[in-house]
């Protein structure tokens, strides 16, 4: 891909943005009336008995990304080219309310609706100015009165529009689709499956759950893909939970690897020891089987250790992970489908923010992560995420070098107030020769984002 023309004035995007942002921060500054400084009250023309909850969130970000390359690496969520410079925003307002039986049992519901646009991109598969406002989540449920030691309902069943992740989200998490023609590729405000049918069951320190989620697709790369699963969970104490999952998966011509592919899941997250709850491991080992259409496995391991002493706390950790390739030698297709991935955390599971948003996925590629964490105080979280990248089979690719490149980066998350978030990323990432080899080019990438998160 030709690197897009820069625009005339870099400072553009932060001079279009200064305004939204500016009444981002004027909410920021505004007080806030605490929600039991007054009784309840059940707003005109909704039924009496119910507890209601109002909730509005807002974003505005801008983006710039120098000697820019996208690769598409989300099929069904396009980038486009976004050129070197553009932004995003985002509202969503949400309606929910909790019915509560004389037995303790609840019925709820949920209704929200998403509003995206991309601003300032160049002419694309996601246009100058492409924007949508859908529906998000549409849910209703019941949970019983019964609890388990933890205070969790023993019975909860959820219908709808609803969200729904597993584990850390490596394989479920993000239900909608973004980019595209719905624009808000990085922001990614939708998460609620177009369809959802969820059963629960914990007693005691276990989890059983099964499930049906049905995508929403853009409708330029809609696949179909539905799925069912069951998945168990159990805790062992505050600090560990091991999970097993089963996923029976559907889809069209445009996904032909996913069309009756069976996906075996297994995870543990744990603090074993109770004298150095600092120290905290992570796996999760995928195996995914659908004949020579799918036969592929991936896996991932993670250390970390907090100083709890330190003022800033610092948490350090290393991680390996691999999502195997198509070995071109045989007739199986081996390239790991990372299914429905979202954003867990900064690293997770889109890995850098260059690379792991713009032109790398979770497929054929094999990562080493090494991270620090700090908060200096109450309202600031920041650190550091080192990256490398290699590939997995390379001839899958039509290249020699298994060298994807290395990538730096620093984020902070400043929680200004209970309501406004502010975000800020600076990367660095020098292309290998896997890189090279299949764009043509050696320059190496900047990418800087200031990204405002209104919530209340």
């Amino acid at each position: 891909m030709q690197k897009p023309t820069v625009p005339t004035d870099p400072l553009r995007p932060a001079r279009m943005a200064a305004l939204p942002l500016a009444i981002l921060l004027a909410l920021a500054a505004a007080p806030v009336v605490a929600q039991d400084e007054a009784p309840s009250v059940t707003p005109p023309g909704l039924p009496t008995g119910v507890d209601w909850t109002f909730n509005f969130d807002a974003t505005m970000g801008a983006f710039s990304f120098a000697n820019s390359y996208y690769a598409n690496p989300k099929p069904e969520e396009p980038s486009g080219d976004l050129s070197d410079n553009w932004m995003e925003a985002s509202l969503k307002p949400a309606i929910s309310g909790v019915f509560t039986t004389k037995g303790s049992a609840q019925f709820y519901g949920t209704l929200s609706g998403v509003g995206e646009r991309t601003y300032g991109a160049g002419p694309s598969v996601v246009g100058e100015d492409a924007s949508s406002f859908q529906l998000d989540e549409l849910s209703f449920g019941w949970r019983s009165g019964e609890k388990n030691a933890r205070d969790e309902s023993l019975f909860d069943f959820t219908v709808g529009r609803a969200q729904y992740q597993l584990g850390h989200g490596m394989l479920l998490w993000d239900g909608a689709a973004e980019g595209g023609t719905r624009g808000g590729y990085w922001t990614n405000a939708r998460k609620a499956f177009e369809g959802a049918a969820i059963g629960r069951f914990q007693p005691g320190n276990h989890k059983f759950e099964a499930f049906f989620l049905d995508k929403d697709d853009l409708p330029e790369a809609d696949s179909s893909t539905k799925l069912w699963g069951v998945n168990y969970e159990y805790l062992i104490g505050e600090d560990t939970t091991l999970g097993a999952t089963y996923l029976k998966l559907s889809a069209n011509d445009t996904a032909p690897q996913r069309d009756g592919l069976s996906v075996y899941d297994f995870r543990v997250f744990t603090a074993p020891f109770d004298s150095m709850k600092g120290l905290s491991f992570e796996a999760e080992y995928a195996i995914e089987d659908n004949g020579n259409a799918l036969d592929s496995t991936a896996y991932n391991v993670l250390a970390a250790y907090q100083l709890d002493n330190d003022r800033w706390k610092p948490k350090f950790s290393y991680r390996y992970a691999i999502f195997e390739g198509d070995d071109p030698t045989t007739a199986a297709n081996e390239n790991f489908d990372g299914l429905l991935t979202g954003f867990y955390d900064w690293g997770t599971w889109w890995q850098g923010e260059i690379a792991g948003e713009y032109f790398v996925s979770n497929s054929n590629l094999i990562s080493h992560q090494l991270r620090v964490h700090t908060t200096p105080n109450d309202s600031i979280g920041m650190g550091l995420i080192l990256f490398d990248f290699t590939l997995d089979h390379p001839a899958s690719l039509g290249v020699t070098s298994d060298d994807v490149g290395t990538e730096l980066d620093w984020y902070m998350d400043w929680s200004v107030n209970d309501n406004v978030t502010l975000s800020f990323v600076a990367a660095y990432a020098d292309p290998g020769a896997a890189i090279q080899q299949l764009s043509g080019r050696n320059d190496e990438f900047f990418y800087g984002m200031v990204f405002a998160a209104y919530s209340f």
